[in-house]
């Protein structure tokens, strides 16, 4: 199979979905990669290591007609449009619940699009989602390290465990990959650390891992009590697009003692939190209620070589799949890989999509026996 690996076009993101190791180990299973030129210069990555490795170095018109498999990080933006046809395999991050002239082309074309984000494991986790949950976690941690100071319209107060000072507290929405990431490095910096989640199974296994931190479980008087006492609000919970209601809602925000700041790592637009508004690396905060907010929505990007590591690690042994098997025979043999799929042959195979977009639905584990 021929697989491109396309530079990305969206603002701020430096990421890449294959790295030169990811291809040595698809050259070595017969495959052909193109490489459009600069594509990981982003990440730390030459052309020339590209070539070491195997791949074709080409500019961008040539990788777009010559793949077979489109290998991505980010979704589809229009000026990208006209390359997906109903030969091509898409393989990256496509979010088209949140994209519906993206969805339009998807099925238009025919095409056959695979959504990283969409692919669960056996226990129901997301490990395509992991390593990006991770980074985007610690990273979150970062930026309220940065936006705290002074000199970034911040209170001045450092995160850590300073002798003679109160030390701060952090709370955390959620005790999944974003929230541990987040309490794993807010804990060893000596913070008073609180994660809030419902599930007690999740939090007791946490907390062998994070002896010092304190879980709650999420109510109404704890979340109170903890948004009246932090200095820094993090949420890690993901919010279906069609939900109305919160978890903290604008009044609740106005609990929030002064200089203290949100940082929404999940960062669906009013979703966990009602004043959340996603934002960029370039334009990163805002105030709603006197409370700096920090909501950018590719966090990942600002670490790019360590993010491109862990997500082509995550990827490459479904993609190789697609490859050696051919994508209906990987669908076919693989539940997980066949939930991620978002369409094929002008069919909605994306349940979350259609409920999002009202638009029929087609069960891919029905659709594969009309193969």
């Amino acid at each position: 199979m021929v697989i491109g690996v396309l530079k990305e076009i969206k603002p701020n993101e430096y990421r890449v979905a294959a790295i030169p190791a990811t291809v040595k180990e698809i050259v070595a299973h017969g495959h052909t990669v193109y490489v459009q030129s600069g594509a990981g210069v982003g990440s730390g990555y030459s052309d020339e290591d590209y070539e070491a490795a195997g791949a074709i170095v080409a500019d961008k018109d040539t990788v777009w007609e010559k793949s077979q498999l489109y290998y991505k990080v980010k979704e589809f933006f229009p000026e990208e449009f006209k390359w997906i046809q109903e030969d091509k395999i898409i393989f990256t991050y496509i979010h088209s619940n949140a994209h519906p002239a993206e969805t339009d082309v998807l099925l238009d074309s025919k095409c056959t699009a695979i959504a990283y984000e969409d692919i669960p494991d056996k226990n129901g986790k997301f490990p395509l989602l992991r390593p990006m949950s991770e980074i985007a976690g610690k990273g979150g941690f970062i930026a309220a390290l940065n936006f705290m100071q002074t000199i970034h319209g911040g209170p001045g107060k450092l995160l850590c465990n300073v002798a003679g000072v109160p030390s701060p507290i952090v709370t955390c929405l959620g005790c999944g990959n974003i929230g541990t990431a987040i309490a794993e490095l807010a804990s060893s910096w000596g913070l008073d650390v609180r994660i809030l989640d419902i599930n007690i199974d999740v939090m007791l296994e946490a907390k062998k891992h994070l002896p010092n931190v304190q879980f709650m479980f999420s109510n109404r008087e704890n979340l109170e009590r903890c948004l009246k006492e932090t200095d820094v609000l993090f949420n890690g919970t993901q919010w279906a697009k069609e939900r109305t209601d919160h978890i903290v809602y604008r009044e609740d925000v106005r609990l929030m003692k002064k200089g203290s700041m949100i940082v929404d790592v999940a960062c669906d637009d009013h979703g966990a939190i009602e004043t959340t508004e996603s934002t960029t690396h370039t334009d990163p905060i805002y105030f709603e209620e006197g409370i700096m907010h920090y909501c950018v929505d590719n966090i990942p990007s600002a670490f790019a070589q360590t993010a491109s590591v862990t997500l082509a690690n995550a990827t490459l042994p479904m993609l190789l799949a697609i490859a050696d098997k051919g994508v209906k025979k990987a669908i076919e043999d693989d539940q997980y890989l066949r939930a991620g799929l978002t369409c094929w042959g002008g069919y909605l195979t994306l349940k979350e999509t259609a409920l999002k977009q009202n638009r029929p639905w087609t069960d891919a584990n029905e659709l594969i026996k009309t193969w």
